[in-house]
């Protein structure tokens, strides 16, 4: 019998078992098995759904039924972030023609509509992006195309602008601040054949964003993982990691990159998410 004028002490949280480790499995259901409010950063790049070649998702659904489900994960990513938490969404311009409401901009009405605070858009400058000759109506104004040689990445803070962190933790230098806080970024891309993944973002891209939006010691989630970049960059600057992803052989290449990068400093298992 509790005694009157006595407060039991609350339980600790017990250690998340997908804590710098790679889980497979569906995103949503990787998503549910993250504690609430245990992750400080995400940083991911959803399918583009514009038809490329992953394994185990199709990346060409129908518009309409493609952004129904990216609600759902935003949902389902958003209760993970602790209060203050970030999430940053690289996401390329849509290629097909006559597009009336890009996908970049419809992510940014879904996750206002879901509460998360707008913190503004990066332009990634891809610099030395692959050659393209659709150009449309040739040298005429009668129809000629734009060709992408950009990319978004869109930043949300979850319920206050301010992120809980010790200063002495934070490891961005005066000129990487200063390149950070400007919304144009330049550098390069990754190669997919060196990578062995049809959609990899280079290694600067996580670097920034980490650094810029979080302390060392914080926990970072990339849900839709692929090769993982995210999970490698992170643990090298001093952060857990979640990595999560549906493909088997992604997530055995991601376990091959962390064990490369870092060999006996991690014991990047893959666990199923069954286990969880």
């Amino acid at each position: 019998m509790r005694r009157q004028g006595v407060t039991s002490r609350p339980r600790p949280r017990k250690p998340f078992a997908g804590l710098d480790r790679i889980i497979c499995g569906d995103v949503l259901d990787v998503l549910a098995a993250v504690p609430r409010q245990s992750v400080h950063l995400i940083i991911t790049s959803p399918p583009y759904n514009l038809d490329k070649d992953y394994e185990e998702h199709s990346d060409d659904l129908e518009d309409r039924a493609y952004l129904a489900w990216m609600k759902k994960v935003w949902r389902a990513a958003i209760k993970t972030l602790v209060p203050g938490g970030r999430l940053c969404i690289n996401i390329g311009e849509n290629k097909r023609q006559y597009i009336s409401n890009p996908t970049y901009s419809a992510f940014i009405q879904q996750l206002v509509s879901l509460k998360m605070l707008y913190r503004g858009t990066i332009i990634w400058n891809k610099h030395s992006a692959a050659k393209h000759c659709a150009w449309g109506s040739w040298k005429s104004p009668s129809n000629p195309h734009l060709v992408p040689r950009h990319e978004y990445i869109l930043a949300f803070s979850k319920g206050q602008w301010k992120l809980d962190g010790d200063k002495a933790d934070s490891d961005i230098s005066d000129k990487e601040f200063m390149s950070c806080t400007r919304s144009v970024w330049v550098f390069g891309t990754e190669s997919k054949k060196r990578v062995g993944h049809p959609a990899p973002f280079p290694e600067t891209l996580p670097e920034r964003l980490i650094k810029f939006y979080s302390y060392r010691g914080h926990t970072v989630l990339d849900p839709f993982g692929g090769s993982g970049t995210v999970a490698v960059v992170a643990a090298r600057l001093g952060r857990h990691f979640i990595h999560g992803d549906n493909s088997p052989q992604y997530c055995e290449l991601a376990r091959k990159r962390l064990t490369e990068a870092h060999g006996l400093f991690l014991d990047p298992r893959i666990i199923p998410v069954e286990e969880l």
